[in-house]
């Protein structure tokens, strides 16, 4: 007696035309002049395979049902996007402490150290421009 396996595995292979799975004992094979050995399913994919008729252009076959996106729609589901945690990293010259704090400043605060910072650059601006006319008055004292 044969033991009984309910889970047998049978070695299936695909049709060349349809795309369809062709179980041993059924469909033929085809052999081209160069050499490409086809199977098919059928003898209707046989026939539009040497017509030449693109199976794209057939809505019984596979690839027809690719390109209009029929079948397998519970299988093939929205993929979930996952958010970006922002994580908080120090930047050279400022650690994550002082920059917490900047952030947690209130805008009037940070306004008015924005408004010290440009008055202390025009001061050293003022200066640099003095010292260049002094430079340049005594450039022209000694040409003399």
């Amino acid at each position: 007696k044969l033991a009984y396996f309910p889970f047998l595995v049978v070695n299936t292979l695909t049709c060349s035309y349809t795309e369809m799975k062709v179980w041993p004992g059924r469909g033929s094979r085809q052999v081209s002049k160069d050499g490409r050995v086809y199977l098919f399913i059928s003898h209707k994919a046989k026939c539009m395979h040497n017509q030449r008729v693109k199976p794209v252009k057939l809505t019984w076959t596979q690839a027809w049902r690719r390109l209009n996106k029929k079948g397998k729609a519970e299988a093939v589901k929205k993929r979930r996007v996952r958010r970006k945690v922002v994580a908080q990293k120090a930047i050279v010259g400022a650690s994550l402490d002082e920059i917490r704090k900047r952030r947690e400043e209130k805008p009037e605060t940070r306004a008015a150290q924005r408004q010290q910072a440009m008055k202390e650059i025009k001061e050293r601006q003022k200066k640099k421009a003095a010292q260049a006319q002094k430079y340049e008055k005594k450039a022209k004292q000694s040409r003399r």
